[in-house]
């Protein structure tokens, strides 16, 4: 099915029901009106990260069903596909292979080596020091091939996802080849993950590096172009990066919303939000909340400093079980630039504060995704999170067949439902349409025109009551 401009339900195969073909039962009698499309986590056999180091794109991991489960709930939903531009698995056979073999491995040169990259072997302390880094040194493991010798080979994220040397005919081929096969399987959009990281430059911080990384894009587009299928890249960064891709045509994401629509309902003020919903473009995916953490570094200069350290203790002393060390080395946090927590948790578990955010969110520009956790208004699932002792888990609840039906008879889920069901019905909601916000006092106003057509949402930033006009 092609992109459409109605909600989309952000789902690993496994968390709601066991495998895709639950997924699509649950899907099929609950939210058939109120979703248009699913972005399906990551489904192939990976080797870490949750799916997201990938092994391979030519098969679904076994535990979640085959190609045919896929190509079933592409019928019904557009989809959305992940696409590791700038890794692959430790455990894949391209990375095995060059590991046994290294210079004779046809895949040697998918792989990046620090001996063949850096004009001494070795970055200098000034090479590695702008780097935009995950790690607090130069991102590299440590390889032993099977004759003996070794070599560094650049690793930005965890050990289990190497990164692809973007510029080879090997990687080139493997992109295509994975593209292609990602459109025939149903993809409608494909999820860029980790693009910004792709180009990697000595004496450049190997982050969004310009042109090349415009060039990769462009041969991305003209790979999936004509088979319908859009391209969406993921970059969490300061606002002008996504801006810049937007201006260029491509979709991106609105990841500023999540933290200034928490601002505007702890502090009873829409200033910031009013400000962005005026300035970000119709051409965009909205998120409060997704598989990570709720990132901060999106809203630089869209808050000023100080109000981004009020909101980020906020989170902590208004939210229900947020508390630091879950965003920390103790609970295998990578990134410091985001607060562990479901969104509902983050309002305190309050359902009116929880269902004026999705109403804000849904009025937004953009498409907006729900993330199944926030679908279910999901509250902290602290015992997940101490089992793995991974912080993310924190908002990865695994929701049975019979406890997403228990949840349907809550109030908030079944208002939830009835909100997502006008975003996708009516026409004011057009990407085609304008939107104009009033914001006096703790008073926030949006409305979106289309044509004749016109919805107002009235909202008290105080209470969280509010009213669709």
């Amino acid at each position: 099915m092609k992109l459409e401009n109605k909600i989309m339900l952000i789902t690993y195969a496994d968390s709601m029901g066991n495998n895709l073909k639950e997924l699509y039962t649950i899907l099929e009698k609950h939210y058939k009106e109120a979703i248009g499309g699913i972005h399906i986590l990551p489904f192939f056999p990976s080797s870490a990260d949750r799916g997201f180091a990938p092994m391979c794109y030519d098969k679904v991991d076994e535990k979640f069903g085959d190609f045919s489960d896929i190509e079933k709930l592409s019928k019904d939903y557009y989809l959305m596909f992940d696409f590791m531009v700038n890794h692959i698995s430790a455990s894949s056979e391209y990375f095995k292979d060059f590991v046994q073999n290294k210079e004779k491995s046809e895949y040697r040169d998918m792989f990046i080596r620090y001996s063949k990259f850096w004009e001494n072997g070795e970055p200098t302390p000034e090479q590695t020091d702008i780097i935009y880094k995950r790690k607090p040194r130069a991102p590299y493991i440590d390889v032993t091939f099977a004759d003996g010798s070794s070599d560094k080979v650049w690793c930005t994220f965890c050990e289990e996802q190497i990164d692809l040397d973007i510029k080879t005919d090997v990687t080139k081929k493997f992109i295509k080849d994975t593209l292609q096969s990602m459109c025939r399987h149903g993809a409608s959009i494909i999820r860029l993950d980790a693009f910004a990281y792709a180009v990697k430059k000595p004496d450049t911080s190997c982050f969004f590096i310009e042109p090349d990384i415009w060039e990769l894009l462009y041969d991305i587009e003209s790979i999936v172009k004509n088979k319908n299928a859009e391209i969406l890249p993921e970059i969490h960064e300061h606002y002008t990066i996504p801006m810049k891709i937007a201006e260029k045509g491509f979709w991106i994401y609105d990841f500023a919303l999540p933290v200034l629509t928490l601002h505007a309902l702890y502090n009873h003020d829409g200033q910031y939000l009013k400000n962005w919903l005026e300035m970000c473009p119709m051409k965009q995916f909205t998120t409060l909340d997704t598989h990570d953490g709720i990132g901060i570094v999106d809203v630089k200069n869209l808050l000023p400093d100080e109000e981004i350290e009020t909101v980020k203790e906020q989170m902590y002393s208004q939210g229900a079980n947020v508390k630091k060390i879950y965003s920390s080395e103790a609970y295998n946090n990578l990134d410091i630039y985001q607060v562990n927590t479901t969104y509902y948790s983050a309002l305190g578990n309050n359902d009116k504060a929880y269902l004026l955010a999705r109403a804000i969110q849904f009025f937004a520009p953009g498409i907006p995704q729900v993330y199944y956790v926030g679908m279910l208004a999901g509250s902290n699932d602290v015992a997940l999170m101490e089992k793995t002792k991974n912080g993310r888990d924190i908002n990865r609840h695994y929701y049975s067949m019979e406890e997403v039906e228990q949840e349907q008879s809550r109030p908030i889920v079944k208002e939830l439902k009835e909100l997502m069901i006008l975003r996708n019905t009516h026409p004011a909601f057009s990407l085609d349409g304008n939107i104009k916000v009033v914001s006096e006092g703790d008073m926030l106003t949006i409305t979106r025109t289309f044509g004749e057509y016109s919805l107002t949402l009235n909202a008290n930033l105080t209470t969280y009551d509010y009213t669709i006009e």
